[in-house]
């Protein structure tokens, strides 16, 4: 591994852990030539995966790049960090796991955005928005009523139970 400090290929690991829901493993690691530390994340893939583009254009699919798109549609939004890595774990384990180790750029939006529609609704506007390249606030308008209409759909909350009162 190289370092990211000088670039040096001799790297030791010095400690490995698996992360908290055991998708990955965590190693710190020192560069014996300069003293730098740093940490690395190593984790299972099944296949390589392309992105095909709208554009024809075909690209290596990139986690970090999904993570971050997901990141930015979640910023200051009380969102576990934990349930953010299931979501994107599970987005990554059905693109592998389809037939084709091709994705359309649709396919993994259309996945980002069912799953932000389960963690948080500000998120999933904030994405769809991007990703549906909204242009004038009636967008907005058609999915927050598609949004609406999904939330009648569930049965409502359960009542509280009042305390009897007292004579």
């Amino acid at each position: 591994m190289r370092c990211p400090y000088c670039g040096s290929l001799d790297t030791q690991v010095k400690d490995s852990r698996p992360t908290d829901d055991s998708s990955s493993i965590r190693r710190r690691r020192i560069c014996p030539d300069c003293g730098g530390r740093f940490t690395t994340f190593e984790r299972v893939q099944l296949r390589e995966l392309t992105v095909l583009k709208r554009s024809g254009r075909r690209v290596p699919f990139d986690r970090d790049k999904l993570q971050q798109s997901v990141e930015v549609a979640l910023r200051k939004r009380p969102v576990d960090p934990e349930r953010v890595e299931r979501m994107i774990n599970g987005i990554v384990r059905q693109l592998e796991s389809m037939g084709d180790g091709e994705v359309p750029s649709e396919t993994v939006g259309e996945l980002v955005m069912e799953g932000l529609k389960g963690l948080d609704d500000v998120a999933y506007v904030r994405f769809a928005s991007v990703y549906k390249n909204f242009r004038e606030a009636k967008d907005f308008e058609e999915i927050l009523g598609k949004l609406a209409e999904s939330e009648d759909d569930l049965p409502p909350p359960p009542k509280k139970k009042r305390a009897p009162s007292e004579p």
